[in-house]
């Protein structure tokens, strides 16, 4: 019973990352990247580097922190894409509060 109820386990984790859908932003416009993003909730744009030749990068972009996990927020982050060379979308991050703790020392 314990490995039917693992092997469900492991079905609906793959079927949840089928789910997304994949796109390469640099053959979309800007405005139909972020259309895109919004009727779909999640996506994941993969794309080239620019700094690096070859080397591609891909992340997974989302509409709203409702499509983030636990502990995560949404995190403004940049794409390229036919238009332009920085089209604006969100990522999902874990909140950085160490930054916090670097611009307010404690004083002893």
């Amino acid at each position: 019973m314990k490995i039917i109820l693992l092997a469900a386990c492991f079905l609906l984790v793959a079927a949840e990352a089928q789910a997304v859908s994949r796109y390469d932003p640099t053959r979309m416009s800007c405005n139909r990247v972020q259309a895109t993003i919004a009727r779909q909730g999640a996506v994941i744009l993969r794309y080239q580097s620019t700094r690096v030749p070859g080397l591609p990068l891909y992340d997974r972009y989302v509409r709203d922190e409702r499509f983030c996990n636990m502990g995560e927020v949404r995190s403004r982050a940049y794409v390229p894409t036919a238009d332009t060379k920085s089209c604006a979308v969100y990522v999902c991050k874990r909140p950085d509060f160490d930054h916090f703790r670097r611009r307010f020392p404690r004083r002893h």
